[in-house]
This record gives C-alpha cells, structure tokens and sequence, in this order.
C-alpha cells in the first residue's frame, strides 16, 4: 500500500512540475503517458493522454509546409 501512496505522489509531482514548464504531447510521452484517444475538434486535432490516474487533453495543429505536429497546448482534466 506505501508503494502505491509513493508512486501516486511520485506520478502528480512529475505532473504538476511538467505544467508548470509547459506541457507538450512530447514531454507527456516521454514521461510514459499513452495516447488513449484522438477527436476532431475546432481548436485542432485533440488527444486525450493518461498515465495512472493522471489525464491531460492536449490540442495540436500543423499546417501543409510545417515540419511537424505541434502542440498548441495541454490542460490537465480533472
């Protein structure tokens, strides 16, 4: 049960210093987020990230000459 707490505590700390720093799909990824869904939406493609019980929608946009997919932002969903 202590491992648990810890890994909990671990997994929110790791999270609320990513948002402070700006959060990227990239850095979610990195972190060992998974991809759980992709929606069409007005504001670009959205995705739905989600490790443990830690879960962001994050929102990209490219265009036809970019050189890839940004994000243009995350908020974590509470």
């Amino acid at each position: 049960m202590k491992r648990i707490a810890i890994a909990a505590l671990l997994t929110t700390s790791a999270v609320l210093s990513a948002h402070a720093e700006g959060v990227t799909v990239d850095a979610l990824l990195k972190q060992g987020f998974e991809v759980k869904a992709a929606i069409p939406s007005n504001a670009g493609p959205g995705l739905v990230l989600q490790k443990g019980d830690a879960v962001f929608m994050c929102f990209v946009a490219e265009t036809k000459t970019s050189g890839d997919i940004a994000t243009q932002y995350c908020k974590p969903v509470h």
